[in-house]
This record gives C-alpha cells, structure tokens and sequence, in this order.
C-alpha cells in the first residue's frame, strides 16, 4: 500500500483531492443540474492547473462534454443537457472570437511593414546608453503597441528589438527584457482590444445580462477607452517601479542574445570557449567514416557536421545535410568542434585536413551562414519534442549546438543537447544559413532572436497602407456603433488586400490555439450563468466574506481572479469568474458592470511565476530563473492590485 502510495504523481494525487472536493460540493449544492456545473469547473481548473492536456485540448474536451450533456440527461438526472446543442459552437462565431482574429492579423501587418525596426532605432536615438532612459523608452514602447495588439504578440515582435538595443549599448538583456514584458502585459489594459479577456468582457456581460433577475437594469457594455485611464496608471506605475527599483530586484547576467555571428565569435563572447572551430576535411579511400551516417560521426566524436560534398553537390541546410546521410569515399565534411575533438577527429581517422576552407568558403562565410538564436513560443508544436524528434537539421535546416535554459547552458559537447526535450522559453544556439533563418521568421514554432543578418527585405513600402488602414479601423471603432468584429476585420482585410499581408500569411498570423481555446469556452460559461451555479457560488463566497464593505469584496474578487490566472489561462480565469462576479455585486448592491471589469483587468496580474505567454517566452533569452519573477514579479502583483482597485474606484465610482 505504502509502495503504491509513493508511486502516485503529483498529478494523481491532485485528482485525487479535486474529486473528492467534486463529490463534497455535489452533496451541498442545491440542485443536480448545479452540481454538474461545478463538477465540469472543478475539471476545467485541473486540465488547465496540471496541464494533462494542452489547454486548448482541455477546453474542446470540455465543450464536448457539455454537448454530449444532451445525450446522456436522463443519465445524469437532468430534464436537458446544460448547454443546448444548437449553441454550442456559438463561440466561434462570438465577436470576441472574431476581433482577436482580426487584432492579430493587424498586428502582424503592422511588424510586416518593418515598423517594429524603426522604433528600436528611434530608441536608441533618444535613449542612448542609460538603463533608466531606456527602460522607459522600451517599455512605455511596448505597452502602447500592446494596446492594440496580443501582448504575446507585442513582447515577440520586440524580442529582437530589445537584443539589438542590448548588443549596441552593452546593457544585459536580463534587465531589459522583464520590464520589457511585464509592461506588455500592462499595456493590454489600455484598451478594450488590448488583451482577450477585455475583448471578451462585452460579449460577457452581454449574456449576463439576459440572467439578470426581474426589474435588475441590464449593464451597459465598455467602449474602447472606457479603460484607457486605468491602463495607463498601471503601465505608469510599472515603468516607475523598475526605474527606481529596478537596481534593486532585476538580475544582471550577461547577454546571451545574438546579432548574427560566426562560430567562434559566438563562443569565445557567450561561453568562453574560444577554440571552437569550423575545419574542411576530407576523406580518404582507406578511412573507417565511409559506410557510417552523419550521426554516427557526430555521436563518436562529439563535432557537428555541417557541411557534406560528396561529388553530387553541396548540402548544406535545410534540403542537405541530415542525420542519416550516408557518407562515401573522397567526400569532404564542414566540421564544427573544439580543437580537442577535432584534432582527435583527424587522428583516428584517414582524413586529409585542409587549412582552410576551401569547397565551403563561400557557403560558410559570413554572408551566408553563421550562428543564431532563436527562441520557442508558448504553443509552439516542437514543446516537449527533441531536435531529434522533429529531424531538425533537415526540417528546418538547423544545427543545434547549446540550449539556453533559465540560467543553464546545454551543450552539443556534453552530447546531450539533441536528446534534450524543448521548453516553451528555451533559447536555442544554432547554426545555419541566413536563408533558412529568413523562412523560419515565418514558423510560428520559433520567435528570431537574430536580427542583423542578410535577410529578405520587409515591406516598408507598405507602411503608408497600413497606417490608413490602422486609422480607419481606429475610426470606425470609435466614431461609429459598428460591432467590433466588423470594425477591425475591417482593418485587417483592408491590409490584406493592399498587399501588406498575403492571405496565407494572414493565416499564420492567428493563433489557432487562441482561438479554440476561447470558443470552446464561451459554452462553459453559458452553463455557469444559466444554471444558477455562479449565483451559488456567489452567494457562499459572500457569506463567508460576511459583512463587510464593497471595496473588500471587490478586492477579494481582485485577488481571486490572480490567482486563478496564474495556473490557468487568463481567458479561462475570465469566463469562470465574471458570471461570479456579477452575481456577487448584485448580493451586497455594487454595480455589476464594474466587478465584471475588476475580473478582466485583474485577469492580467501575471508578474509571480513564469506562467504567462510573455513571460514564458522570456525566460531563455533573459537567462531568467523562477525567483527572479517571484522577486520583481512578487511587488509588481502587489502595485497592480493597490493601483487597478483605486483607478476602477475613482474612474467608475
């Protein structure tokens, strides 16, 4: 029993308690069809807090079995299912659906334009080399684009920004990247586009709205500045925090970020390793390598291969090398090694070699290929998939040599680095051709890091179309009662038939996942309104509260709603919480509109843990651990609670 005990996950035990508290609630709540609610909540919050699955995964599972509710009633107990089937999909045609889509593919037009460019070097113009002018710069930057756009979206299109601001001024990028994103995050709460739970609110409250009880005036939706000025107080105050904090709470490590660079260059700055070399052999008719794979010989002696001339052609890259290329007699190879492991590469076998590069000068220099970094995204399908899994050298025409993980360096030298399970946030070293690396600044997989390459020109001539079309989204949104889906699609399709974007790369522009994830749980929502369970659960959360003044009870749910958005996603956390929100403003006679907005703008205090899409993307490339976010992360969840309750007070009180 004991043994058995010790064998059960922290997962299995986590099940364990969320079933047990199911099977208690099921026993207290006041009707069947409630207790199926909470039963599917309790559900939702461990897929999302564990991870068993994707949470997209977890949200489309969920939505299924609230269809499938119907079937099964009279199984269940119920008289009907608890979402009816003919609305089940609505999410997917909600306007908050379709407005991030569209906010997503505007944003991308907006970077496609080589807008993004033009701001870094407008920074560095004005901030010089002073960590207190350009933190500021960078972050009041970033904030005021995230306005309008993903602030996942917005932290990624600045990643490379911020690493040529750091090579160029010689500031470490780890006290430049969390304010960084923090102040992303902060900006998705100027506007009502800025982030998915705010987009999401109206069309919330909308359905709220039809459960109201008899006589209970319905809540009006926001507009699109409505909470503009809180948003700037809470960015403010994240900018003021880390100009006269910052000294005190960012860590100072080194730059590990990259502007394109050569072999050695790259390891004598970043790892001290300055023998790693790149040398061209080749083979002789007696040697032992004709017959073995590419892998066999990086496996043996730990060096890379990088380059293979067989007589049929150069390979080098994506459509070139890979590991199960067979190697034959008078080919010669591109090594990549320490001078140990090369030298004792010549010795053991009958290579001839060569002094300099001769086959592969031209392929090798500079101008063609050279070290990069790139980092993995949140949602990125490669997450938990080794670079031998996914054939990365050959899909995606990469070497990789080290991984740059939370303060550890993986290397290809300790011969680990291939077998090594990617991390959304990992940094990755590689080598490669600038042609690759320009296609993979469209793989959603990856974020760039390397930005001072020869690579495809953007479209800036494309920046005039994209304006217009910016503003008159703008204008339609605010001058105009046109639903905002409409509006911004609008925008979006404007840009698209101007050429800013092509239609596939509209497509890619959208997060997918995103998207499912929020449709698929617009329908849980509806359960927990239409039910009667988040008027239970307010209730109980009241009486337990007792009696105390609104601005307790309002911040209780403030604080609530943090913590749900640290192991869930944030739009989960919203759906979840504003049903009970307005059921609890209407049990002790607050405005129902304002505690539904206290849930979506507190849905965005992310700063404790590395959680959150920005800050998981972030964690390699700042060589960030854990307890650098809890430490800044720690005041700054304290600042946004004090300085968002007193600005939706003063603002809508």
């Amino acid at each position: 029993m004991l043994a058995a005990f010790r064998a059960l996950t922290k997962t299995d035990l986590a099940a364990v308690v969320f079933a047990v508290v199911g099977f208690y609630l099921a026993g207290i709540v006041p009707s069947v069809e409630i207790a199926w609610v909470v039963g599917f909540l309790l559900l939702t919050i461990f897929l999302f807090a564990f991870e068993v699955v994707t949470v997209d995964v977890a949200a489309i599972s969920i939505m299924v079995l609230l269809g499938l509710s119907g079937l099964f009633a009279p199984l269940m107990g119920l008289e009907q299912g608890l979402v009816p089937v003919e609305h089940l999909f609505d999410g997917f045609a909600s306007n908050a659906v379709i407005s991030i889509i569209a906010v997503m593919i505007i944003g991308a037009g907006l970077d496609k334009t080589g807008i993004m460019s033009k701001v870094a070097g407008f920074i560095m113009r004005i901030g010089g080399k002073t960590e207190s002018r350009i933190i500021p710069l960078i972050s009041g930057t970033v904030g005021g684009i995230s306005s309008f756009m993903q602030n996942v979206g917005a932290a990624a299109l600045f990643l490379p920004v911020v690493s040529r601001i750091s090579a160029r001024t010689g500031l470490p990028m780890s006290r430049l990247l969390m304010p960084m994103g923090f102040c992303a995050i902060l900006g998705g709460t100027i506007t009502m586009v800025g982030s998915s739970p705010l987009i999401l609110l109206n069309d919330l409250i909308l359905t709220s709205n039809q459960a109201l009880p008899a006589g209970t005036a319905p809540m009006e939706t926001f507009q699109l500045f409505d909470v503009t000025p809180i948003g700037i107080a809470l960015l403010t105050a994240g900018i003021l925090y880390f100009v006269l904090a910052g000294r005190f709470v960012l860590p100072s490590r080194g730059n590990e970020m990259l502007t394109g660079s050569d072999t050695s260059s790259y390891f004598a700055e970043t790892y001290g390793l300055s023998s790693f070399e790149i040398r061209e052999v080749r083979l002789r008719p007696e040697s032992t390598l004709i017959g073995m794979s590419v892998d066999q010989v990086e496996q043996t002696w730990r060096v890379r291969v990088i380059a293979v001339e067989k007589g049929d052609g150069l390979r080098l890259g994506a459509d070139g090398v890979d590991r199960s290329l067979g190697i034959e007699a008078g080919t010669s190879l591109g090594l990549l090694g320490t001078e140990e492991k090369l030298e004792r590469f010549a010795e053991e076998n009958a290579v001839d070699v060569k002094p300099d590069l001769e086959l592969f000068s031209e392929a090798m220099s500079n101008t063609k290929a050279g070290i990069a970094e790139i980092v993995i995204p949140p949602g990125s399908s490669l997450i938990g998939k080794t670079a031998r899994d996914v054939w990365m050298r050959k899909t995606y025409g990469l070497s990789l040599l080290a991984i740059n993980r939370g303060g550890t360096q993986i290397t290809f030298n300790t011969g680990g680095v291939r077998n090594t399970p990617l991390l959304a946030g990992d940094a990755l070293v590689v080598h490669t051709t600038w042609a690759d690396l320009t296609r993979l600044t469209k793989d959603r997989n990856f974020v760039v890091v390397t930005t001072e390459y020869p690579h495809e020109e953007l479209r800036p001539h494309k920046v005039r179309a994209a304006l217009v079309f910016f503003v008159i989204t703008l204008a339609l949104v605010l001058l105009t009662d046109l639903r905002l889906s409409v509006a911004l699609l609008t925008g979006a399709m404007g840009m698209i038939l101007a050429g800013v974007l092509s239609i596939d790369e509209a497509y890619e522009a959208v997060s997918w996942k995103t998207v499912f994830l929020l449709a698929s749980l617009i329908p849980l929502g509806l359960a927990v309104e239409a039910s009667g369970t988040a008027a239970w659960i307010a209730q109980q959360t009241l009486t337990a509260l007792g009696d105390v003044p609104i601005w307790v009870v309002q911040a209780a749910l403030a604080v609530l709603a943090t913590f749900f958005t640290l192991v869930m996603s944030n739009v989960g956390a919203t759906v979840l919480l504003v049903p009970l929100a307005v059921n609890m403003a209407l049990g002790i006679d607050a405005n129902p509109a304002v505690f539904a907005l206290t849930v979506a703008i507190a849905t965005s205090n992310s700063f404790l843990i590395p959680t959150h899409q920005v800050n998981a993307l972030l964690m390699g490339p700042g060589n960030y651990r854990v307890v650098d976010f809890m430490r800044a992360g720690g005041i700054m969840t304290i600042i946004f609670l004090v300085v968002a309750l007193t600005m939706l007070n003063l603002v809508f009180g």
